[in-house]
């Protein structure tokens, strides 16, 4: 029975992705609960028919006492029938119908509904471009992905399970009230009246409050996640306390956002009881006073009082789910502000996977300064040929990564072009663009999982000796060997640790490359690729790394210029331009700027001093 409901709505189903998503509220959750539509319509309708069951009782209730006002022996006679029915009824149908509105809303929706958002979400938030991460703390952008869901689950849950139900509840009190004696009816309308008064000053309110915390909690999470990924740098610079300080104004600030949410719950509750008093006054006093005056039966003024505490008890309850409700829209607001952003870096319409035949790469007049007008790329141009191997040098802020970036199409060039085998960069498929490029970089991240997961990266799917052999080459299969974690897991299976901190640089570097060995793709990309090894292990895979470029296009970026200095051809980068071009001998040579990096080198780096502004890389 449960598995039946679980499955009406599977929140994994296909959907076409969009690139810009509704930025409004209703229009976003409504795209999010398209699958929903014919659950929804149910949940609705039991929700009604619930509350009418409820005010079925309470008339039978009141009826019920009428009748004990008669003979008691023509009681059973008279009314046994309709009393068998009654009870059948309370036994059978009402938890039925109830347990049918419970299974919709507790297993259809809410597991669903929440999974639907956060699987979807999780997938709009993968496809933005690396430079709108870089934009944003990750701590944040989880926490969002994290909350929105929940939140979106509770206020779809609260329309069906209080909204909907007391919307029908009223209607049919009124309804109720106005059968027995249609004057009980004004004590209701004016309570009505004044209900909705109090709630629309709360909810014009609280959605904002609501809003404004969870952006509060949101920041709060993003600078303590921050602590926590840079804990290597919080704790060498013994910096505990000014991280404490750092996350205490967040957290203050999220304290005092709380605060003003929760004043208006104060206001809320004590208006309420007020409220409820003067219902429970106005019904049952009048009630009272029509049945003083033999307007009306004992049972009809039973019915009026316990339909009264019944509402007395239901308003605190409505109005709580209300403002949740309306709370909870202003998480998922909050959480918008990330999900509904729209993607700008997007395949072009009808984009073909990229064909790569020779592997040639070639830059027209290529510029990009990632909006500040100076650093990156200047006006570039170069071709490189099949099969060609490039060195880039220059100083820190030349150029040399953000060629790297355009390439992979992590960014798009703010001026000319980029070619593949003659194919713009821009007009191809980015999965298949990046799935020709290897890539090792000067901070080999990994993921927290097995060794053997982080090595697949490279190519799901490769066999066991596939991935040991790769492994060898890049002289890692002997360390990975006595790898264990805390849970027992060793050797392939053991788990690196949030990226990769649980292993050496070193380490990190070798599994890194053991990856790209494994991917295999034609044109390949070393950003300081053995500078995390020491020399004897950097010795050992020399053979490797040339290896590994033998037949590829490969382009290497270097500070150690000993490692690029039998590359086919060496690019010197100043001021994002190419200012020098040639083999090793050649540029020795021409004294230029290679010369003096080579003559400036201690110990096969360029010299600390001659590095400019790293952050326009």
């Amino acid at each position: 029975m449960f598995r039946y409901f679980e499955d009406l709505v599977d929140p994994y189903t296909d959907y076409p992705p969009t690139d810009r998503p509704p930025t409004r509220l209703l229009p976003f959750l409504t795209d999010y609960a398209r699958p929903f539509r014919r659950v929804f319509i149910w949940a609705a309708l039991l929700s009604v028919a619930v509350a009418s069951v409820e005010i079925g009782l309470i008339w039978a209730m009141g009826w019920v006492v009428d009748i004990l006002a008669g003979d008691p022996s023509q009681v059973w006679e008279e009314h046994g029938t309709a009393l068998i029915l009654l009870g059948l009824f309370i036994l059978l149908l009402r938890p039925l119908l109830q347990a049918l509105d419970v299974l919709v809303l507790n297993n259809a929706i809410t597991p669903n509904f929440g999974t639907l958002i956060r699987w979807r979400a999780h997938a709009q938030v993968l496809r933005q471009s690396i430079g709108w991460f870089e934009n944003d703390f990750a701590g944040r952008i989880a926490n969002r992905i994290m909350q929105t869901p929940p939140a979106a689950g509770e206020a779809v849950f609260q329309v069906f399970d209080a909204i909907t139900f007391a919307l029908a509840y009223v209607v049919g009190a009124a309804v109720l009230l106005a059968d027995a004696d249609p004057r009980l009816l004004l004590p209701l309308l004016l309570w009505f009246g004044a209900y909705a008064l109090l709630m629309r000053w709360t909810i014009r309110r609280v959605g904002h409050a609501s809003k404004a915390a969870s952006d509060a909690r949101s920041f709060v999470n993003g600078r303590v996640v921050d602590a926590y990924t840079n804990i290597h740098s919080v704790k060498m610079f013994a910096q505990d306390a000014q991280e404490l300080d750092y996350a205490k104004e967040a957290i203050e600030r999220s304290r005092v956002t709380l605060q003003r949410e929760m004043r208006l719950y104060t206001i809320m509750d004590v208006a309420l009881v007020v409220l409820n008093g003067l219902l429970i006054v106005g019904v049952v006093g009048w009630g009272l006073l029509l049945w003083m005056q033999g307007g009306a039966s004992v049972g009809v003024v039973a019915a009026a009082t316990a339909l009264t505490l019944r509402l007395n008890a239901m308003t605190g309850w409505i109005m709580w789910a209300l403002t949740t409700f309306f709370r909870q829209l202003g998480v998922v607001a909050e959480g918008m502000e990330t999900i509904a952003q729209p993607i700008t870096l997007t395949d072009a319409p009808g984009a073909a996977p990229l064909v790569l035949d020779r592997g040639e790469i070639t830059l027209e007049n290529v510029s990009h300064h990632y909006g500040r007008g100076q650093g990156g790329l200047d006006r570039i141009s170069l071709t490189i040929e099949p099969g060609e191997k490039i060195g880039l040098v220059g100083r820190s802020g030349a150029g040399k990564s953000t060629l790297v970036k355009l390439l992979l199409r992590f960014y798009d060039a703010e001026g000319g072009r980029i070619l593949i085998d003659g194919q713009d960069v821009t007009k191809v498929q980015q999965d298949s663009l990046r799935r020709t490029i290897g890539m090792v970089q000067q901070d080999s991240a990994l993921l927290h999982r097995s060794v053997r997961e982080n090595l697949l990266y490279g190519r799901p799917g490769a066999s066991e000796e596939q991935i040991v052999a790769a492994a060898k080459q890049a002289q890692a299969h002997e360390f990975i060997l006595t790898l264990q974690d805390p849970q027992g897991r060793s050797g392939y299976d053991a788990h690196v640790g949030e990226r990769g901190v649980k292993l050496s640089g070193g380490q990190r570097q070798r599994i890194a490359l053991a990856r790209v060995i494994l991917k295999d793709a034609p044109i390949l990309l070393l950003d300081e690729a053995t500078s995390a090894l020491d020399s004897e292990v950097e010795a050992a895979i020399q053979d490797t790394l040339y290896g590994m470029m033998e037949g590829k296009t490969v382009i290497a970026i270097a500070h150690r210029l000993s490692t690029i200095a039998q590359m086919d051809r060496i690019l010197v980068l100043d001021g994002g331009r190419i200012v020098e071009q040639g083999s090793h001998d050649v540029l020795l040579h021409q004294a230029g700027l290679y010369a003096s990096f080579w003559a400036r080198q201690s110990g096969g780096f360029l010299d600390p001093d001659m590095q400019g502004d790293k952050a326009s890389e």
